[in-house]
């Protein structure tokens, strides 16, 4: 019983990760690039990297989508076919 919650809490955690990483990669690529770009034409407007940090994330948000949502999908399926194991 133990080793089942504990293996959902792993399965768990590790979908977090696996879930955030390309919008959040995404936002830090774009944001390396657009500091770049300040740095090098001197313009400090700390705007300028809202928008495309934004649009970044929602074009990744929309091509990874279906396969975060099939990694969500797996995990729910793995969590309510325990449900018996745990008592």
């Amino acid at each position: 019983m133990e080793e089942h919650i504990l293996q959902i809490a792993r399965e768990g955690l590790y979908l977090v990760v696996i879930a955030s990483g390309p919008p959040l990669l995404a936002s830090v690529v774009i944001g390396l690039i657009v500091s770049v770009f300040q740095a090098t034409t001197q313009i400090q407007e700390q705007t300028l990297t809202f928008v495309p940090k934004l649009v970044g994330v929602f074009l990744t948000l929309a091509i990874a989508g279906p396969w975060i949502g099939s990694q969500l999908v797996r995990f729910t399926r793995l969590v309510f076919e325990g449900f018996p194991n745990l008592f």
